[in-house]
């Protein structure tokens, strides 16, 4: 373990915040949303911008999976295919722009990505109906939007929300739905980490590997915490700490 951890420069700090985003990505997965920027944010700040996107594509996948398999009764699969198509499209968009670009410039745009994301998640507070149209062009529009913030940082949560909310689903419903979609599109993005990137290797998986049992922990944690969690100061903690993180990534 000590030989892998030299090989990422970490220290152990840096190894108790990764540990902490992906115990953090169990408990969102569960269907705590609004801590995919705060997750992205510490693994940014401990592997680098590029490269954490690779590392966290593995638990993620793994995370889904978790998801779908407690929530796939409650799939709405109607949103999906209204979704999906365009956020292929975005995430082919996003391998695209990602790949040749500097890793300031993919530092600068995932900074850029996380205070919108935050930004959008402030006005969702705030506005207490949803008045959002329901016209394919916005399902369109938001899909790829989600599919680029997807590849860019891993933060299609927040567009994909603001759909879902739209369509005013029932918590689980939400919940599920999210599931199946993010489960699909990151096993689609998964080959371009691989081949194109080159973000995800023998090396990272066995720190995923290392980091694993914290989703599990966070997964089963989490859906205790749905049924109790007052959302109100959890939010507000939530957004303060990403808008933190956003702008030390910017400035590292």
């Amino acid at each position: 373990m000590i030989a892998l951890l030299e090989s990422f420069q970490i220290s152990g700090f840096d190894l108790f915040l990764a540990f902490s985003a992906t115990l953090l990505l169990g408990i969102g997965k569960s269907g705590i949303k609004g801590l995919g920027v705060v997750i992205v944010t510490l693994m940014a700040l401990v592997f680098g911008s590029k490269a954490s996107t690779g590392i966290l594509m593995p638990m993620m996948i793994t995370a889904d999976i978790f998801a779908v398999i407690y929530y796939h009764r409650h799939t709405q699969w109607v949103f999906l295919k209204k979704l999906l198509p365009m956020m292929v499209v975005g995430v082919l968009l996003g391998v695209w722009w990602g790949n040749d670009i500097s890793e300031e410039l993919f530092k600068q745009i995932m900074a850029f990505f996380i205070l919108a994301t935050v930004v959008i998640m402030i006005w969702m507070d705030r506005t207490k109906s949803f008045g959002i149209p329901r016209h394919w062009a916005f399902s369109s529009f938001m899909g790829l939007l989600s599919g680029i913030t997807s590849m860019i940082g891993n933060l299609a949560g927040s567009f994909a929300s603001i759909y879902l909310l739209a369509m005013r689903l029932p918590k689980n419903e939400f919940i599920g739905t999210a599931a199946w979609l993010f489960f699909i599109i990151n096993v689609f993005k998964l080959p371009f980490h691989i081949f194109i990137w080159k973000t995800v290797d023998a090396q990272t998986l066995q720190l995923n590997l290392l980091l694993s049992p914290a989703i599990v922990i966070g997964f089963f944690l989490g859906i205790r915490l749905v049924k109790i969690i007052h959302n109100d100061l959890y939010r507000k903690l939530v957004l303060i700490v990403t808008a933190i993180g956003a702008l030390i990534i910017l400035f590292k």
